[in-house]
């Protein structure tokens, strides 16, 4: 080996192994999907309003564009 010849490089790790149905982690990620899309689906459901049903109550007084 030279000096200035590249030295060989390490092969590279072995993938790691696919899970199958009857794994825990793919029961987990399933759910997570589940929740996700069910979450998703509500969100774009609602209607959203002007601050209705906050915690905190918006000004009484506002304006509108019409000045009122």
């Amino acid at each position: 080996m030279s000096f200035l010849a590249p030295s060989p490089s390490a092969p590279p790790a072995p993938p790691a192994p696919v899970p199958t149905m009857d794994d825990p982690a793919v029961d987990e990620a399933r759910r997570k999907q589940q929740i996700a899309a069910r979450l998703r689906q509500g969100r774009s459901a609602t209607i959203l309003t002007g601050g209705l049903g906050l915690a905190d109550p918006a000004p009484v007084a506002r304006k509108t564009l019409l000045g009122e």
